[in-house]
Protein backbone atom coordinates (compact mmCIF):
# COMPACT_ATOMS: atom_id res chain seq x y z
CA UNK A 1 0.00 0.00 0.00
CA UNK A 2 2.83 2.42 0.85
CA UNK A 3 4.40 1.85 -2.57
CA UNK A 4 1.05 2.64 -4.22
CA UNK A 5 0.86 5.94 -2.29
CA UNK A 6 4.38 6.79 -3.43
CA UNK A 7 3.50 6.06 -7.07
CA UNK A 8 0.31 8.14 -6.95
CA UNK A 9 2.16 11.00 -5.30
CA UNK A 10 4.97 10.95 -7.85
CA UNK A 11 2.49 10.89 -10.74
CA UNK A 12 0.70 13.93 -9.32
CA UNK A 13 3.86 15.99 -9.16
CA UNK A 14 5.06 15.18 -12.70
CA UNK A 15 3.38 18.30 -14.09
CA UNK A 16 5.22 20.51 -11.58
CA UNK A 17 8.76 19.50 -12.42
CA UNK A 18 10.50 22.85 -12.01
CA UNK A 19 10.58 25.69 -9.49
CA UNK A 20 8.78 27.96 -11.99
CA UNK A 21 5.93 25.51 -12.50
CA UNK A 22 5.58 25.06 -8.74
CA UNK A 23 5.35 28.87 -8.30
CA UNK A 24 2.72 29.03 -11.07
CA UNK A 25 0.78 26.30 -9.30
CA UNK A 26 1.01 28.18 -6.01
CA UNK A 27 -0.54 31.23 -7.70
CA UNK A 28 -3.48 29.15 -8.92
CA UNK A 29 -3.93 27.77 -5.41
CA UNK A 30 -3.80 31.27 -3.87
CA UNK A 31 -6.49 32.42 -6.29
CA UNK A 32 -8.90 29.50 -5.99
CA UNK A 33 -8.32 27.42 -2.86
CA UNK A 34 -10.15 29.65 -0.38
CA UNK A 35 -13.23 29.84 -2.57
CA UNK A 36 -13.46 26.05 -2.64
CA UNK A 37 -12.71 25.67 1.07
CA UNK A 38 -15.44 28.20 1.92
CA UNK A 39 -17.90 26.42 -0.33
CA UNK A 40 -17.21 22.86 0.81
CA UNK A 41 -15.34 23.18 4.11
CA UNK A 42 -18.30 22.06 6.20
CA UNK A 43 -19.00 19.10 3.91
CA UNK A 44 -15.53 17.57 4.07
CA UNK A 45 -13.68 16.05 6.98
CA UNK A 46 -10.22 16.88 5.68
CA UNK A 47 -10.30 20.71 5.72
CA UNK A 48 -7.62 20.71 8.45
CA UNK A 49 -5.37 18.67 6.16
CA UNK A 50 -5.92 21.14 3.31
CA UNK A 51 -4.85 23.97 5.62
CA UNK A 52 -1.70 22.10 6.71
CA UNK A 53 -0.78 21.40 3.09
CA UNK A 54 -1.30 25.06 2.20
CA UNK A 55 1.01 26.15 5.05
CA UNK A 56 3.56 23.62 3.81
CA UNK A 57 3.73 25.10 0.30
CA UNK A 58 4.02 28.60 1.73
CA UNK A 59 7.04 27.68 3.85
CA UNK A 60 10.13 29.17 2.16
CA UNK A 61 12.31 26.49 3.79
CA UNK A 62 10.61 23.65 1.91
CA UNK A 63 12.36 22.72 -1.34
CA UNK A 64 10.39 23.26 -4.55
CA UNK A 65 10.49 19.59 -5.50
CA UNK A 66 8.89 18.67 -2.14
CA UNK A 67 6.20 21.30 -2.76
CA UNK A 68 5.46 19.99 -6.26
CA UNK A 69 3.42 17.04 -5.05
CA UNK A 70 1.38 19.23 -2.69
CA UNK A 71 0.76 21.83 -5.39
CA UNK A 72 -0.52 19.08 -7.70
CA UNK A 73 -2.81 17.66 -5.01
CA UNK A 74 -4.25 21.05 -4.06
CA UNK A 75 -4.85 21.95 -7.69
CA UNK A 76 -6.63 18.62 -8.14
CA UNK A 77 -8.75 19.47 -5.08
CA UNK A 78 -9.79 22.88 -6.44
CA UNK A 79 -10.21 21.68 -10.02
CA UNK A 80 -13.82 21.44 -11.20
CA UNK A 81 -12.87 18.42 -13.33
CA UNK A 82 -12.62 15.39 -11.03
CA UNK A 83 -12.77 11.65 -11.36
CA UNK A 84 -15.95 11.92 -9.26
CA UNK A 85 -17.81 15.24 -9.65
CA UNK A 86 -18.11 17.18 -6.38
CA UNK A 87 -21.83 17.67 -6.97
CA UNK A 88 -22.50 13.95 -6.43
CA UNK A 89 -24.00 13.60 -2.95
CA UNK A 90 -21.65 12.13 -0.34
CA UNK A 91 -19.25 10.46 -2.77
CA UNK A 92 -18.30 13.59 -4.70
CA UNK A 93 -15.30 14.30 -2.51
CA UNK A 94 -13.96 10.75 -2.25
CA UNK A 95 -11.48 11.22 -5.08
CA UNK A 96 -10.27 14.47 -3.51
CA UNK A 97 -9.91 12.70 -0.17
CA UNK A 98 -7.96 9.89 -1.85
CA UNK A 99 -5.50 12.32 -3.43
CA UNK A 100 -5.05 14.30 -0.21
CA UNK A 101 -4.64 11.09 1.81
CA UNK A 102 -1.98 9.79 -0.57
CA UNK A 103 0.00 13.03 -0.20
CA UNK A 104 -0.39 13.00 3.60
CA UNK A 105 0.95 9.44 3.76
CA UNK A 106 3.76 10.28 1.36
CA UNK A 107 4.92 13.28 3.40
CA UNK A 108 4.17 11.66 6.77
CA UNK A 109 5.66 13.30 9.85
CA UNK A 110 7.08 16.11 7.75
CA UNK A 111 3.64 17.78 7.91
CA UNK A 112 3.12 17.67 11.69
CA UNK A 113 4.43 21.20 12.35
CA UNK A 114 1.96 22.61 9.82
CA UNK A 115 -1.03 21.44 11.86
CA UNK A 116 -0.04 23.58 14.83
CA UNK A 117 -1.75 26.91 15.32
CA UNK A 118 0.19 30.08 14.58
Amino acid sequence: MEENNFTEAEELSAEYDSPEKVRDGEKVIDEKLWEKVERVGKKISFAQDIMALYKYIKDPNVQWYRKSIVVAALIYFISPIDAIPDIAPLVGYLDDLGVITAVLKYLGHELIPYYEND
